[in-house]
């Protein structure tokens, strides 16, 4: 036989993928389709054809699930089956519930991508026409093709990351939604403030003068003189997380605050409500950074810690932010399963040929490409390997790539790059990052 009869890579791992399943998703075992609802539960149970062998509805929470479970129990064992696995769809905490009660029962559960049964059903009949009991039999006949995946079971560490994770995406966003406006609205009625720091949303001083004064020139010319504004505004400095005023900025908004009035009509409102959206800044601020607190505290937990400080451009809270909505490394079977998962990974558009432009599949976790991409900011602008393969991707003369495509590809790399570190728990090595071997890494290492 010549080589070109040998199984690829992709062919060996689908197999061992299909194998995994299989043992859960035993023929042995009938499947048991439950769509979900807050008070309405629609259970089925199937045979590995998708013939109906049972269907029932139950009005009831989905923690109160445990007797419908014992029921389809005892309608497949009437069946011939030796056992049960269920499957659902994976929509809000329900099926997290779902999966504890399925444990508890001795019930192996596995999970139908929404995305999936939405399709099936267009393929059912060629129409739109859905109900939760279509739904139910969609979900059982997706699970005897194995179109499922095994839900991942976060430890209470893992699990306190996630939820950590999600708490500071949220203050992040809000955060920078209160500088938006409060930008947005001084820009009106006060534009001159805004050129008193190269960047007043990142200067300390600047955000507690604002602060003091409550966006309102005439409060800053309240105190009487600069030097009592300096002593107001240095009180107030310790709660942004500085303890040095910069004096420059605070007598620039001093001679700010002696400008012409624009938009009288609307000045007062509009510096009022700056006011306030200044005090949200403030808020989602500190809250952002007690959350950010206690994620570096988990990953020093989990033993991270001097693993991510050995990879330049990449803050332990960056790193966080990235696992917290990946899990534990360790459950993926390669990195390019991790890039996959993040929807950072190459969707080809070529047929004989044709060859059509290549993007990213973005089929991943949102949130996750979010901590991957700005994490690649970072890394580009701190990591000397980054920012040379940001310098060839962007001015190679063969398809150079924009700006954003080759933060993304840098992204991908990152993602990669840390799993081999977590996983193998071997600290970055720049010379192996810059597509070098191992031997060269310990070369330069020891000549270092």
């Amino acid at each position: 036989m010549s080589d070109r009869s040998r199984l690829s890579r992709g062919d060996k791992r689908r197999n061992a993928r299909i194998a995994r399943l299989r043992e859960i998703v035993t023929r042995d075992n009938a499947v048991l389709g439950l769509d979900l609802a807050s008070s309405k539960q629609v259970v089925v149970v199937t045979d590995h054809d998708s013939q109906v062998l049972a269907r029932r509805t139950f009005r009831c929470s989905p923690g109160q699930l445990g007797p419908a479970l014992a029921w389809a129990l005892a309608e497949a064992t009437k069946a011939g089956f030796r056992g049960l696995t269920l499957a659902c769809e994976p929509t809000g905490h329900r099926w997290r519930v779902v999966g504890e009660l399925a444990a508890e029962a001795g019930i192996a559960m596995v999970c139908v991508q929404p995305m999936l049964v939405a399709r099936a059903r267009e393929a059912e009949d060629f129409t739109r026409d859905k109900s939760d009991d279509k739904d139910a039999v969609l979900i059982a006949r997706l699970t005897c093709q194995l179109h499922v995946y095994v839900p991942e079971v976060l430890s209470p560490v893992w699990a306190r990351l996630r939820h950590l994770g999600a708490r500071r995406v949220e203050q992040v966003t809000r955060r920078s939604a209160a500088r938006q406006q409060v930008r947005d609205l001084l820009e009106c009625v006060w534009p001159q403030v805004l050129g008193c720091a190269s960047k007043p949303f990142d200067a300390a001083t600047w955000l507690a003068a604002m602060r003091v004064a409550g966006c309102d020139p005439e409060k800053v010319r309240g105190h009487g003189t600069l030097a009592a504004f300096i002593a107001a505004v240095a009180a107030e400095l310790p709660a942004w997380g500085a303890r040095r005023v910069y004096r420059p900025i605070l007598a620039k908004i001093w001679a700010a605050a002696a400008a012409p009035v624009s938009l009288p009509g609307q000045r007062a409102a509009a510096i009022e409500r700056a006011g306030y959206v200044l005090g949200d800044l403030a808020h989602h601020a500190h809250a952002c950074g007690q959350v950010e607190t206690e994620m570096t505290a988990v990953i020093d937990e989990l033993g991270y810690t001097a693993l991510i400080e050995s990879f330049p451009g990449i803050s332990v809270v960056g790193a966080a932010a990235i696992l917290a909505e990946t899990g534990d490394l360790a459950r993926f079977d390669s990195a390019r399963a991790l890039v996959k998962h993040a929807g950072l990974c190459p969707r080809e558009n070529a047929s004989g040929t044709y060859a059509g432009k290549t993007s990213i599949s973005r089929r991943g976790r949102p949130k996750l490409r979010l901590a991957v991409y700005r994490a690649a900011f970072a890394a580009t602008a701190n990591n000397e390997v980054y920012a040379a393969r940001y310098t060839h991707l962007t001015t190679r003369k063969a398809n150079p790539l924009t700006n954003n495509q080759a933060r993304v590809a840098i992204g991908a790399a990152l993602l990669r790059q840390l799993y081999i570190v977590i996983v193998t728990n071997t600290t970055w090595d720049p010379a192996i990052a810059a597509g070098g071997t191992t031997k060269q890494g310990t070369a330069q290492q020891e000549a270092a």
